[in-house]
């Protein structure tokens, strides 16, 4: 008999991807589609679910051959977080444009919410600051536009959800989300997984308008009307896509840390008390996040940097030229000196949270041509890295070994500064979809094609980079980025996260 395969789709903020993976945890087939997003306004970003969903049948499509399709097991899916959009519960049609994790136009709503002196418990509850990123005040915007005496959202005629439960809600049944993507919500309290009802007073959010909370294994609808895909092919595995990614680095108990990048970048670890050393506690530019949840929920926590691969899209077209050529552009240049780019197009992330921060470019001198200016924007996703590790290790966190994935990671240079500025390996792994990878080892867990142990003999193959720079020049590079940060922030002091 033909072998089983998994198909992993990851649903992201430019495409859908899919995978098949075999029991050998080998690529069968990719396919890919890419994905439009819209900002009607400065600061806001939107997507159209209807379009989200027709790219991830259009990639299942290029993937899966009819011959390929009936070895088909189990179903993956790996999705992008936070991003909110609101259906009609019997008709499953979107009553909304889906408000992506980018956008901003709710920090109004959040500067009111930390008026009323909520922010702290918000925190504490969710484990998250609160910040335009998450859904909780998506949810109450859009609410506000088309349900705003709640009438509909209280008889729980409508569903507010994550891109995974409007995905799962197109195979029918019970409105579902994922733990992982439920506790990016900023709904859910983080230590139990379940929604808070003091969370949903604040944001007045109705509880009949959410999806059930189930784990990452499911239960889960079967597949429906999803060509090639058989009809009743298992959903076996849903995980929010950086979540995935640490998966994929075998990362099943505390200990590594990796940095996810692409659009943006994600730097997350499992999480326990007994990993924190010195009692220290969690730094505040860090989240508290569910990570999966397969036999009991486990922890993570993450730092969010909101601008990474967006940042080389958005110079690249300044400069006229393509991703590729700026990379070219600033390998041409040894050490972009005093010139930095802090991408705070849409504020900052982690560790510093400020939604207010704006974009700077600094230190340009008429020395500075275009393969500075390269050199610079490149620099900016290692910096930020940096930042988020600095605050790992003030937690008492040992950081000895730093896993990287995504598109922005196939640039040695980029790798290279970023062992240089973490002072930390930089291991890379060949497999270039490790978001779809992760949900596939769990689908394959869960259907019983992979064990734990076998995952972990796999050889995920790679290159390392170790640090170059001494710790003096590393400490100027990284006080003169602080130094440039802090305009950003307004501050007129060098910013210490």
């Amino acid at each position: 008999m033909a072998s089983p395969l998994i198909l992993a789709i990851d649903q992201g903020t430019g495409s859908s991807k899919c995978l098949l993976v075999d029991e050998r945890g080998e690529v069968v087939a990719r396919g890919g589609a890419p994905l439009g997003q819209s900002t009607p306004q400065p600061g806001w970003v939107e997507q159209d679910p209807e379009e989200i969903w027709a790219s991830v049948r259009a990639a299942v499509a290029a993937c899966v051959t009819a011959e390929l399709a009936a070895r088909v097991v189990a179903v993956g899916f790996s999705t992008q977080r936070e991003s909110c959009v609101i259906w009609d519960r019997k008709t499953g049609k979107a009553l909304t444009p889906l408000l992506s994790w980018q956008d901003q136009r709710t920090e109004d709503l959040c500067a009111g919410i930390r008026a009323r002196g909520q922010g702290a418990i918000i925190r504490e509850k969710s484990g998250l600051p609160l910040d335009p990123m998450f859904t909780a005040v998506k949810a109450k915007w859009l609410l506000d536009r088309i349900d705003p005496d709640r009438q509909r959202a209280r008889a729980g005629d409508i569903v507010i959800g994550t891109i995974d439960s409007f995905l799962l809600s197109r195979f029918g049944g019970e409105a579902l989300v994922e733990a992982g993507n439920a506790s990016r919500m900023q709904l859910v309290n983080v230590g139990i997984a379940e929604y808070d009802e003091v969370l949903l007073d604040i944001f007045d959010i109705p509880r009949a308008a959410l999806p059930r909370i189930v784990p990452s294994i499911g239960p889960f609808p079967a597949c429906r009307d999803f060509a090639p895909i058989p009809d009743g092919v298992p959903v076996r595995a849903i995980m929010a896509d950086s979540h995935s990614a640490l998966f994929a680095h075998g990362a099943y108990k505390p200990g590594p840390i990796k940095a996810t990048q692409g659009t943006g970048s994600s730097v997350m670890g499992l999480f326990d008390s007994t990993s924190v050393r010195g009692g220290n506690a969690l730094h505040p530019g860090l989240c508290l996040t569910l990570a999966w949840w397969i036999d009991k929920p486990m922890l993570g926590f993450e730092g969010n940097i909101r601008s990474a691969g967006s940042t080389i899209l958005w110079m690249a077209d300044l400069l006229g030229i393509d991703p590729g050529e700026l990379a070219r552009l600033a390998a041409t240049c040894e050490d972009a000196g005093n010139v930095y780019v802090v991408p705070g197009f849409n504020g900052l992330g982690a560790p510093w949270w400020d939604g207010n921060a704006v974009g700077t470019i600094s230190g340009v001198t008429l020395g500075a041509g275009r393969s500075v200016i390269a050199r610079a924007t490149i620099d900016s996703l290692a910096h930020q890295i940096a930042d988020v590790v600095d605050v790992v290790r003030q937690s008492g966190l040992v950081v000895d070994r730093l896993h990287v994935d995504g598109g922005p990671t196939r640039n040695d240079q980029l790798m290279q500064f970023e062992a240089d500025m973490t002072g930390v390996t930089v291991a890379r792994t060949d497999t270039a979809e490790l978001s779809a990878m992760g949900v596939a080892h769990l689908a394959g867990i869960a259907e019983g094609i992979f064990t734990f142990a076998g995952l972990s003999r796999m050889d995920r193959g790679g290159r390392s980079f170790t640090p170059a720079l001494d710790e003096k020049a590393r400490t100027a590079k990284r006080l003169g980025w602080r130094r440039a940060v802090a305009r950003s922030l307004g501050s007129v002091a060098p910013a210490e996260p």
